[in-house]
């Protein structure tokens, strides 16, 4: 793209093609966060977008929101051109068909939603504030004191592990989808966190439940999907891009609820109707297994076909980072971490975890018993007297209960003699 001599403004190419190469479109403060959340101002940021629109590498569009005085505020959106997408693909290493569309009339259009799903995938990365250099102006040769940099909680992915406005076809191909197929807000690919692929939906409060769980419906059809291996073997289509994580069920789905300007029971009312409406997507089938006692019965929920669905709100990701409780999987009975909401505690795992518990409970039960009769048969032995009669080995008379291992008839003739009696 041309050295220091084509871009006036000396930005670099990392920050030229990176963050808009997998949004689309964002404001100059979240493309500050995502890329270069230490610098002191926008100003690198305003730099970036100066050299790509200087050479014609990017469109504009306009967002507006109300201050706390009552007044509208009205922030520039940018997005990449078709050049600038095949630039960023460039610069991400992709290919220019898996970077998606300009985004030009969502920007035009004030772009809430694709402003909302920029916002969740900071709040997923948490991108740590990194220092910049104090620099000394011609009014004031003395660098300014170092900033002290806000902290963050612990973020999970790369921005090159995202993606934005993926096809997810329920036939046709991912660069031709038939009609009826979604498009992912966006997917994350995190092996190295243990996520080989996170599927993100954001909502804007702007859809009826029902739509929203027409969603999750769409996911499990895509999902369902197969196609043909090099042995002519069915394999999820879906699997011909992503990695599988080895769990039950298919690849997990995020449901972030971004609106803030609402009550938190409407929020919760609104995730659980999605939830109840979307049941069959996600709820196990249970299997019984063993009855272990004359009480109770055990077995497992086979997640085979279904899709993990985590809920939560956008705030909570902000305040938590992805790491925190903040995630409500449907099924699960609270707030959890991502690794606990991913994990299947009632699957035949778990199941054969706790029959293996079970037997090695009754064998160590077993055993003490067996080792309580041969400690009573021990005691009862070194108690034996000789009889007076006959010299043969007399035992206690057993109590009712004892433990019979060991015992001995009595010499009849100790048996008969009077002082017995």
């Amino acid at each position: 793209m041309g050295g220091a001599s084509v871009w006036p403004y000396k930005s670099t190419s990392r920050n030229r093609g990176l963050a808009l190469g997998v949004v689309k479109v964002a404001t100059a403060e979240q493309l500050r966060q995502l890329v270069l959340p230490g610098t002191a101002d926008v100003q690198t940021v305003r730099n970036v977008r100066k050299d790509l629109r200087s050479v014609g590498l990017e469109s504009v569009g306009r967002t507006s929101f109300v201050s706390s005085s009552g007044r509208p505020v009205w922030r520039d959106l940018w997005n990449l051109t078709t050049a600038g997408l095949a630039s960023a693909a460039t610069e991400l290493g992709r290919p220019v068909k898996e970077i998606g569309g300009t985004a030009r009339d969502a920007a035009k259009a004030g772009a809430p939603h694709a402003l909302a799903v920029t916002d969740t995938i900071d709040a997923f990365r948490q991108s740590p504030p990194q220092p910049t250099k104090p620099i000394a102006r011609r009014t004031n040769p003395v660098p300014a004191p170092p900033r002290e940099l806000p902290t963050r909680p612990p973020g999970l992915g790369h921005l090159r592990g995202w993606e934005t406005e993926v096809p997810l076809p329920v036939s046709g191909t991912f660069t031709t989808p038939a009609r009826g197929s979604l498009r992912a807000d966006a997917v994350l690919t995190a092996p190295e966190a243990g996520v080989p692929v996170l599927f993100v939906e954001v909502d804007n409060h702007t859809e009826p439940d029902a739509v929203v769980a027409r969603k999750v419906e769409s996911y499990r059809r895509f999902f369902q999907r197969t196609t043909k291996d090099h042995r002519d073997r069915p394999v999820p289509f879906w699997q011909t891009l992503w990695d599988d994580s080895g769990r039950d069920g298919h690849p997990p789905l995020a449901l972030v609820f971004a609106k803030d300007d609402v009550s938190p029971e409407s929020r919760m009312n609104r995730m659980k109707k999605i939830r109840d409406l979307s049941t069959a997507c996600w709820q196990g089938t249970w299997h019984s297994g063993s009855v272990y006692d004359d009480t109770a019965k055990d077995g497992y929920l086979n997640y085979t076909g279904t899709i993990p669905v985590l809920a939560t709100t956008l705030a909570q990701l902000r305040l938590h980072g992805p790491h925190g409780p903040v995630w409500w999987r449907y099924g699960h009975p609270g707030w959890e971490t991502l690794q606990g909401a991913l994990d299947n505690p009632e699957d035949v795992r778990g199941y054969r975890h706790r029959e293996e518990q079970r037997r090695t409970g009754r064998a160590a039960q077993r055993e003490r018993e067996h080792q309580e009769r041969e400690e009573a048969g021990s005691r009862r032995e070194a108690a034996a007297w000789p009889c007076p009669t006959c010299g043969s080995q007399v035992f206690p008379r057993r109590r009712l209960g004892d433990p019979v291992s060991g015992q001995r008839l009595r010499c009849v003739g100790f048996m008969s003699a009077s002082w017995w009696k």
